[in-house]
């Protein structure tokens, strides 16, 4: 499960204890700028839970010196009792520009990051041909690390993609539509094959779920007004969109006022929304694309706890007994 990082910390803690009753493995937080710092979560959530993965997705490189990202991750990790996973990506060059940051050469940029965190981070399979002229032997973690913390690499992009399943221990796709997995796993495989690396690749959608499919749908819609424009060009030309398709939305969004109306059905196919019918038959698709681990992102639905409690009691269940 993936939820955002604008949420309150008692909401948020509501949402991990709900995930892991559930029965979910995963619980990632993202790390959009301007709002709450996913590694204090991460923490302050490693002291309330006990069994469920937790994650980033995602940190980038140009707003955080990538020696911090491995600090955060290596203490999460000690924090966690080696529950922590880290995502590493290049950010929205939109979201970026607000604080004045420029998005540099992101493909390198991830790529050097990416080697020196898992360095850092316990990794010896590193490609020390991919490590800046900084490091050196002084590039070193001053306290010991119970077990190498997993970089992940949050990417949308072909380029991006092929050197994630290079390099990295996983690869967070979201999928605009879910069904783009299939074409995104070729791409991911392509950049894996070389090595025979194995390399963990969860089908990363929007889910809004609800017993009302109304709803889910509008709560989908919110959620599509905000992020529409950020979602690069060649990622929704597949699906006939374009980034200044959700301006109008996005302009209402962002003045707090419901943009849903003008989220039209196409939009909303970029996710799924309805209700635990709707949400399994997209599954299914997923499944028959050889997608072995799902990942559930927000908004989840109007109400995000019982909409955890409807995966958790009708979907996730249906799924494990189809896979078994």
């Amino acid at each position: 499960m993936r939820v955002n990082n604008d949420l309150g910390f008692a909401e948020l803690l509501a949402l991990a204890e709900a995930a892991e009753r559930a029965g979910f493995d995963q619980l990632w937080v993202s790390n959009d700028l301007f709002l709450r710092s996913a590694p204090v979560l991460a923490g302050a959530l490693a002291a309330r839970t006990g069994r469920i993965g937790l994650g980033i997705s995602i940190m980038n490189p140009y707003s955080v010196h990538v020696s911090e990202l491995a600090m955060a991750a290596a203490t999460v990790q000690e924090v966690s009792g080696g529950r922590f996973l880290l995502g590493l990506g290049a950010g929205a060059e939109q979201f970026l520009g607000w604080a004045g940051i420029a998005r540099t050469r992101p493909l390198a940029t991830t790529r050097t990051a990416l080697a020196v965190l898992r360095t850092l981070l316990g990794h010896r399979d590193v490609d020390a041909g991919l490590l800046p002229g900084w490091f050196g032997p002084d590039s070193v973690l001053r306290f010991p690390l119970g077990r190498p913390v997993p970089v992940y690499i949050g990417a949308m992009g072909p380029k991006m993609l092929e050197m994630a399943g290079r390099h990295a221990d996983g690869v967070l796709p979201l999928l605009y539509p879910p069904e783009r997995y299939a074409a995104v796993r070729q791409q991911v495989l392509a950049g894996a094959a070389p090595g025979r690396r194995e390399v963990d690749l969860p089908a990363c959608f929007w889910v809004s779920l609800s017993a009302d499919p109304a709803a889910a749908r509008a709560a989908l819609a919110e959620k599509l007004a905000y992020y529409g424009p950020s979602i690069p060009a060649e990622v929704l030309a597949p699906a006939g969109l374009r980034p200044q398709d959700f301006g109008p939305a996005a302009a209402l969004a962002h003045g707090g006022q419901v943009a849903a109306g003008l989220i039209d059905d196409r939009m909303l196919a970029l996710g799924v929304a309805g209700d635990t019918a709707d949400v399994l038959a997209r599954c299914r698709v997923l499944r028959r694309l050889d997608a072995k681990h799902l990942s559930f992102g927000p908004p989840l639905g109007p109400d995000p706890v019982a909409a955890i409690r409807l995966l958790g009691e009708a979907v996730l269940p249906a799924l494990n007994s189809e896979e078994a």
